[in-house]
């Protein structure tokens, strides 16, 4: 079953990491709806949310594959309700 999910992501070197980071992302393009991203250029750090809706697992994975590109923090609220 799938889930709402919203990913949120800071990035704390964005110039170094942005082409990483969007190909991760992109690797995840079928379950992902919506982003929004909020530079801080003067502070030099980036703000992301992203909506998903997809199976734990898919959420999980991209979860998982941007927390491990450096500079990269991320936390993740999935629903509890299944759709």
């Amino acid at each position: 079953m799938q889930r709402v999910a919203v990913i949120s992501v800071i990035l704390e070197e964005p110039k170094k990491i942005q082409h990483e980071f969007n190909d991760a992302i992109a690797s995840f393009q079928n379950i992902v709806r919506g982003r929004m991203g909020i530079p801080f250029e003067k502070e030099g750090v980036s703000v992301v949310s992203i909506t998903v809706v997809g199976d734990i697992n898919e959420i999980n994975s991209l979860t998982g594959k941007l927390g491990n590109i450096p500079y990269v923090t991320v936390k993740t609220a999935i629903s509890k309700k299944e759709i």
